[in-house]
């Protein structure tokens, strides 16, 4: 069963995709405890065929683009009122290309992206624990909650269709349930509940606001450990509504997603590990209908931490 399981996630992996680059997954077990004092740092490559940019969220009809997209990512964990939190900032430079259908619109730009900054804690079952301190840790559940916001610093140009850049704020709260289950807990369930909140888009297409309604989302994850240091998961996202307005004029265009999706996560050693991510979106009613894939490296160090 754990070999057929595990070629279910590869075959996933490599013939499935993720949904665009700025992927609107929370990954699995991203809310299990760690130890505090540890700093990770993440390099990662995706690549995505969407009919959304770097801004998920907003699609644009009859557009073909891909998006080859680096990214930087430091997390650092630390003691929160005795609990388990984390500071996260995530910086993309990326490279665009894309043609409308119908149209002569072709072209292509590079740059960065929209920066990303999450602040995230344990509300139960994550004590603060030292490396020495978390040898002995036995996992249990989990309640966590986030909060991440993204800053409009990437390439943005009112007069141009493509762009890396959004020229707007969002926000996006998230609360997380996750619990291991099974023989050896080799089996964890993760259970989020998010909400994408926008602010207004002031030069869209030159002079033109526009407008977003929240976009909410809920998410589930089941992952199994095949080895002490190799783990995969399957993984679905759902979310709605998101109606556009242009100068104040609703778009009609309420979202119905779905996406589903992997991940397979291999620790090299202590410091070091490969994770492959990839998903497809299988329902996007006015919204991104993307294919893609990423790979990400993960370097871990720290006091006490080896």
């Amino acid at each position: 069963m754990c070999k057929r399981l595990l070629l279910v996630c590869l075959a996933l992996s490599f013939f499935c995709d993720p949904h665009t680059v700025r992927a609107q997954f929370t990954d699995p077990r991203n809310y299990t405890n760690a130890p505090v004092g540890v700093n990770q740092l993440e390099l990662g490559y995706a690549y995505a065929h969407s009919n959304a940019s770097i801004d998920t969220s907003i699609t644009v009809a009859g557009a073909k683009f891909n998006l080859n997209e680096g990214i930087v990512d430091y997390t650092r964990y630390f003691s929160f009122f005795h609990r388990t939190a984390w500071l996260e900032p995530t910086i993309p430079i990326a490279g665009l290309s894309g043609s409308i259908s119908g149209t002569n619109i072709a072209a292509s730009v590079t740059g960065a992206g929209d920066s990303e900054y999450q602040f995230a804690t344990l509300l139960k079952g994550g004590p603060a624990l030292s490396p020495n301190q978390f040898a002995n840790y036995k996992p249990t559940a989990t309640i966590g909650a986030s909060f991440t916001f993204t800053a409009p610093t990437g390439l943005y140009d009112s007069d141009k269709l493509l762009n890396l850049g959004s020229n707007r704020w969002s926000f996006k709260p998230e609360v997380a349930f996750s619990q291991p289950f099974g023989a050896g807990q080799k089996w964890e369930v993760d259970l989020y509940g998010n909400a994408y909140f926008f602010t207004d888009n002031t030069s869209y297409h030159g002079r033109e606001i526009l407008r977003q309604e929240p976009l909410p989302g809920i998410e589930g994850h089941l992952s199994y450990s095949f080895t002490g240091n190799l783990w995969a998961s399957l993984d679905t996202r759902y979310s709605f509504r998101g109606d556009t307005l242009v100068n104040g004029v609703n778009q009609n265009d309420s979202q119905q997603n779905f996406i589903l999706g992997s991940e397979v996560n291999l620790s090299i050693n202590p410091k070091n590990a490969l994770i492959f991510t990839f998903a497809k979106a299988l329902v996007h009613q006015n919204g991104p209908n993307a294919t893609g894939f990423s790979v990400r490296y993960d370097y871990l160090w720290g006091r006490g931490y080896r």
